[in-house]
């Protein structure tokens, strides 16, 4: 795809991800975050990963339109593994920008930080379910209940990882 290009995140990109998280509700409905103070907490534990080039931005034709990061472990008996977080804007999905975006992130992974496996957390019905078992993501748990959404229903949890 000559029109996207991956680079890795600087702080200024942070407006982007506290953006899609309060403007798109279909993207926040995928994590946990409720108000706006919660995103931008998560944003800025999101973009504090950036100092070590472990946060990767989608750019298509000039417009910054994905993010996934690493969320790396600090303790050495957990430093093989990393928990993920990968997102693109609605109008920018079905344009194989996702799995772009996610292919870098698995090789940074790989060669940059030596991680043996990645992990992840999605709610049932998230559409990005079907990207990720695509690259080669198992299933591995479930937590029945393990977010409730406003209006009082619960989502379970599935666990997923992929040893790279």
């Amino acid at each position: 795809m000559e029109d996207l290009k991956i680079r890795f995140a600087t702080p200024e990109d942070k407006k982007h991800l506290v953006k899609w998280w309060l403007e798109e509700k279909e993207i926040l409905k995928w994590f946990p975050m409720s108000n706006e103070r919660e995103v931008e907490d998560a944003a800025n534990i999101c973009m504090s990963y950036s100092k070590v080039k472990a946060v990767l931005i989608a750019e298509y034709q000039n417009e910054v339109c994905g993010i996934a990061n690493l969320y790396l472990q600090m303790y050495q008996k957990f430093a093989h593994h990393a928990l993920f977080a990968v997102i693109v804007s609605k109008n920018k999905r079905g344009k194989g920008i996702g799995t772009v975006l996610m292919e870098e992130l698995l090789a940074l992974a790989k060669e940059r930080f030596n991680l043996k496996m990645l992990n992840l957390e999605v709610y049932d019905g998230n559409p990005a379910i079907s990207l990720y078992q695509r690259l080669g993501f198992e299933k591995c748990g479930y937590q029945k209940n393990f977010i409730k959404e406003p209006d009082g229903t619960y989502l379970g949890k599935i666990l997923m990882q992929k040893k790279l």
